[in-house]
């Protein structure tokens, strides 16, 4: 018997657009896309009926198949855009196919002359181009004239959605899917296993589909502004009558042989990812006319770059452009403008960045002039600039159908600052590879450079501070985020989960007040315990203030030390009342006394003169960044050297999780100095996970396998785990258990904002873990040296040589899930996010606002 057409759905764009970086599994059953022959009786010799379809000869006697036309209908879904337009066939079953670029959008009105909306060509001699997309008969008049130019042509597309070509007299005009809601904006996020090329295939076919299901006609929108006439019918009745864009741009290969042509997907906002730049390093690798070596003699090749207006995207691509061309010629091309007349910005974590890297001014200027160079549809230095005096303009947050005008400036701010920052970091690595011929991708260079991520990281705090009187004109605040007294440590030592490490001189606690503080001194110096040096290390990296006997700090995480006394002098001298809410009462206060965390020490000296206090912020959830651990290694040596009978105390908000990531640290540096306790044989556990809650995940075990004698290294981390949490168990709080408790919850949470919140905890704990071990590590190997390289040195010399950004740049739980399916395993945007637990209610203490 012939082959008869399928009724199964096939892959739907439903399953490769997504917001979170995770996979949708679910399939629509009513948008698939199905095979279909429209036939008509005047080509059929016979037809022979049966109870499932009619069998259908073709007069040729070449074809044979069954008809499904009704099956057909009613799995494509039909819609309209109002009551008064046709109803039509969905693409997709969601979208509608719109007219890609509109006459408004050809700001440089090059449509007509040059056949792309926004052609131009970048300041300066470099042949370097960007256009928004155009025809194919007018990118056909942008390739000849390239090409008249005596230019070898290297187009990038650079475009992520979908666009097909439909046939519209003599040329073909492109068409994207758009959804109802925003019919202004094209589809953006595939998914990774996404190809935009077989999207557009498979939209193609629909069409194909929906056109002999309706007299080979098809609806299409033009005006999306006033929809006068719309929608438009388009005539398609064979598969010639639509392009898709790999049919555009490759077939020119045919008739000039050293044409190229590159699908680049790009961002509209932010910078692009590290397989984005490593696709275009690619590009560079094979084009022997962008080799280092290339034969000077010859006349550069043109890069023109496209996407659909030829803006944003456009922009980035061309700057990227001007900094090989800068490479290629080591030319230093100056443009036009007076560069004195752009504002002068000075951004904290980009004087760091270029402070670290090797010629870092140098290299920051040569960006500064690809952009000066690129800058006639879009400036990114100036768009940061703008967005940031917008959102330090915002005195009082409000709402704008729905989003906070603070948030929407603020991200606008950072994705234009990390996009800066980017391209700062890829002209150092082009600086460094391109004489190399490539050695090594950007993602495997950036990875053996991670305080690139590190620093990355702290963008938002560093440059986006609020003003102190933010809190007496509204802003949040809130209190420290205090846990319950699980201990019941608060009646003895006036602080909430006072503990000590067995047999070490090593305490942990909450935020303690100026008089916990005073009780926790005469306890560790008294007549029993007889310290007579302290040292006192506060963990959090939140703003803490004593006001009126209570202690309070802000809802949002920021820079600490000054602002803490600014936000000290605005609260006292502002003499407002002000909305508190104490154990979940809401009452006005105005306060008579205010005194910072270091106030609160500094009188404290006074009377305990063998007393050091120490701020080193950790990060809540996640591991102490490579710098924290150095500070706080530092400072426990210095205090050794003074007396080897000190106290060490630690306090974060709650007491919890970053106070017991310091005394683990503080006991494995006690070890190294005094040495390391007697170990029993691991137990033979019969529970659920106990392969997980002894920490045997496969990303620690491959660490394990890496580092020198990595067992014993996870073997002395683990005994400090279990000695620290020996005095704690009501808290609940075991790093090796909280690890897999918390991914474990990820199955049972419904709300797509808490799995996504439990997803990141998890993966942060378990990095946390393996930086302790990695911090054993490395007390291990610098010892001999009295540990005179800093860790943070010895993570960038050594570990990182050795592969172990790499390994975390995998990080996840490889065992349970593919970890392509989720972003957070990647350094850049696991870094990038911070948690702060809220506050659990019926605490003592308050926030205000």
């Amino acid at each position: 018997m012939g082959t008869t057409a399928s009724a199964a759905p096939q892959p739907t764009l439903h399953e490769s657009f997504h917001g979170n970086g995770m996979m949708d599994s679910r399939r629509s059953t009513s948008s698939g896309s199905f095979q279909t022959l429209n036939i008509h009786s005047n080509k059929a010799k016979s037809i022979i009926t049966n109870k499932v379809a009619p069998v259908v000869i073709t007069y040729n006697c070449r074809q044979e198949f069954q008809i499904h036309d009704d099956v057909l209908r009613t799995n494509y879904k039909v819609g309209r855009i109002s009551d008064n337009m046709p109803e039509h066939h969905l693409v997709q079953g969601s979208y509608f196919m719109v007219q890609d670029v509109f006459s408004k959008a050809d700001v440089l009105s090059t449509s007509g002359s040059y056949g792309a909306p926004n052609f131009r060509q970048s300041k300066g001699s470099f042949p370097l181009y960007g256009m928004g997309q155009p025809s194919l008969s007018g990118f056909k008049q942008v390739l000849h004239r390239l090409q008249g130019q005596g230019h070898q042509v290297i187009l990038f597309c650079l475009r992520e959605e979908p666009v097909v070509f439909l046939r519209l007299e003599a040329d073909f005009l492109p068409y994207t899917p758009r959804r109802k809601e925003n019919l202004h904006e094209n589809l953006h996020d595939l998914g990774r296993d996404a190809c935009s090329e077989n999207l557009e295939l498979t939209i193609r076919k629909e069409l194909q589909d929906f056109a002999k299901l309706n007299d080979n006609v098809f609806y299409v929108y033009n005006d999306i502004e006033h929809f006068k006439g719309e929608p438009q019918k388009i005539s398609i009745s064979c598969e010639e009558d639509i392009h898709v864009t790999e049919e555009v741009y490759k077939r020119p290969r045919f008739t000039l042989p050293t044409y190229r042509y590159y699908r680049l997907p790009l961002p509209t906002d932010g910078a692009p990812l590290e397989d984005q730049f490593d696709a275009f390093v690619n590009v560079l690798r094979e084009n022997p006319s962008l080799s280092s070596s290339r034969d000077a003699s010859r006349p550069l090749p043109a890069l023109l770059f496209s996407c659909q207006v030829g803006v944003g995207r456009t922009n980035l691509g061309m700057i990227l452009g001007s900094l090989v061309m800068m490479h290629l010629t080591r030319e230093a091309q100056e443009a036009e403008e007076d560069a004195t007349d752009k504002p002068k910005m000075q951004f904290q974590v980009i004087q760091t960045l270029i402070s670290k890297l090797p010629k870092g001014q140098e290299v920051m200027e040569e960006v500064d002039r690809a952009i000066d160079l690129c800058s006639e549809m879009h400036d990114i230095r100036e768009a940061i600039y703008e967005n940031k005096q917008k959102l330090e303009g915002i005195g009082e947050d409000y709402q704008i159908q729905g989003s906070s005008t603070k948030d929407y400036f603020l991200h606008r701010t950072l994705q234009s600052l990390e996009r800066y920052f980017y391209l700062i970091v890829f002209n150092a690595y082009l600086h460094e590879q391109y004489p190399l011929a490539f050695a090594c991708s950007f993602s495997q260079w950036l990875c053996s450079h991670a305080w690139m991520y590190r620093l990355l990281s702290c963008m938002n705090q560093s440059e986006l501070r609020a003003p102190a009187d933010l809190l007496t004109k509204g802003a949040r605040v809130a209190d420290e985020y205090l846990a319950p007294d699980v201990l019941s440590t608060i009646k003895q030592m006036k602080v909430a989960n006072f503990r000590r490490v067995p047999k070490m001189s090593i305490y942990g606690m909450a935020q303690p007040t100026s008089e916990a503080t005073g009780a926790v001194l005469e306890y560790l110096t008294g007549e029993k315990r007889k310290h007579s040096s302290v040292l006192w290390v506060n963990l959090q990296d939140e703003l803490v203030l004593e006001a009126n006997g209570q202690i309070f700090c802000p809802r949002e995480p920021t820079f600490v030390d000054q602002l803490e006394t600014a936000l000290k002098e605005e609260l006292v001298g502002s003499q407002k009342w002000i909305e508190v809410t104490l154990e979940q009462e809401k009452q006005m206060k105005m306060f008579k006394s205010c005194v910072t965390v270091q106030e609160i020490f500094n009188q404290h000296k006074s009377s305990h003169q063998g007393l050091q206090y120490r701020r080193i912020p950790f990060p809540e959830c996640s591991a102490p960044t490579e710098e924290g651990l150095d500070r706080l290694l530092e400072a426990m040596k210095s205090c050794l050297a003074e007396d080897s009978l000190s106290a060490f105390v630690f306090n974060c908000s709650n007491g919890k999780g970053r106070t017991t990531t310091a005394m683990v640290i503080a006991a494995l540096t006690l070890w190294h100095f005094n040495g390391f306790p007697e170990s029993c044989e691991d137990e033979i556990v019969s529970v659920p996970d106990a392969k997980y809650t002894k920490g045997e995940f496969e990303v620690v075990m491959k660490l394990v396998r890496l580092l020198p004698d990595g067992h014993r290294m996870k073997r002395e981390v683990d005994l400090a785990l279990d000695s620290v949490s020996e005095t704690m168990t009501p808290l609940h709080y075991h790093l090796r258990e909280i690890i897999i408790c918390s991914y474990k919850q990820i199955k049972s949470s419904k709300c797509e904002a808490e799995i996504q919140t439990l997803t990141l905890k998890s993966l942060l704990y378990l990095e946390r873990y393996m930086y302790l071990i990695l911090f054993n590590t490395y007390l291990h190997l610098e010892k001999r040296d009295s540990w005179q390289r800093s860790f943070s040195d010895w993570m960038l010399q050594v570990a990182a040589q050795a592969g172990v950004y790499e390994l975390l740049n995998q990080l996840g739980f490889s065992e349970f899930e593919d970890l392509r399916d989720s972003t957070l395993c990647r350094l850049r945007h696991r870094w990038q996010q911070q948690i702060h637990e809220p506050s659990a209610p019926g605490l003592k203490g308050g926030y205000f606002r």
